[in-house]
């Protein structure tokens, strides 16, 4: 029986050296030497974007800004976010998650309601001019991406406010703006990240 149970013992051991190398060393080593592969190492570290070598975002997380003069924004606009304090505002970063009210919900459809009506008038636009990813949270709260639509509807502001031509944000936006998946799949999106961190570093006029 003792001579069993040393053979299992040791049998026991060899195995838990062997997992140990393979999945305390070898495995991390051989991700971490994935991850610093040309082109991947970006996204590994977060997919930071940097300006004059600080960190000023992440092209994963959209974090909606907040002008220091409202009736000067200079910004391009995120999507809501159900974590925002009001019907519009910058997202609590610290949790992220939908609002988990049903599409007939009375409270959801008059934030909606808020929402479109508080962008037309920030756009100067008409309500019906405002497309629904304005108006809807994503499920993570957090994402950075909008439509295309979402991006052009702010174009004239941006310029406005910034001074940069209209051709000029229009060609950031190109810039910032991702086809679909394969050429078939989802829809094109635009980082808001990105792109105002493009806009912040192009020299204004005016």
């Amino acid at each position: 029986m003792l001579t069993t149970l040393r053979r299992q013992a040791a049998t026991g051991l060899r195995l838990l050296i062997v997992f140990t190398v393979l999945c305390g060393i070898a495995y991390p080593l051989a991700v971490w030497g994935v991850s610093r592969i040309p082109g991947l190492a970006g996204r590994a570290e977060g997919s930071v974007i940097t300006q004059n070598g600080t960190a000023v975002g992440s092209t994963l997380i959209g974090v909606d800004p907040v002008p220091a003069d409202p009736a000067a924004d200079p910004y391009f606009h995120t999507r809501p976010s159900a974590s925002s304090d009001g019907v519009l505002g910058p997202a609590d970063t610290s949790t992220s998650g939908g609002s988990n009210k049903a599409g007939d919900s009375t409270v959801l459809l008059d934030t909606v309601s808020q929402r479109r009506a508080l962008i037309a008038q920030r756009e100067g636009v008409a309500p019906d001019a405002v497309p629904t990813d304005a108006v809807t949270a994503s499920a993570s709260g957090l994402d950075p991406d909008i439509s295309p639509q979402y991006a052009a509807l702010q174009v004239g502001r941006v310029a406005r406010v910034t001074g940069l031509p209209v051709g000029e944000v229009e060609r950031l936006v190109a810039q910032a703006t991702e086809g679909r998946i394969l050429g078939f799949l989802g829809e094109p999106t635009v980082d808001v990240t990105e792109l105002n961190a493009a806009v912040a570093a192009a020299p204004t006029r005016g």
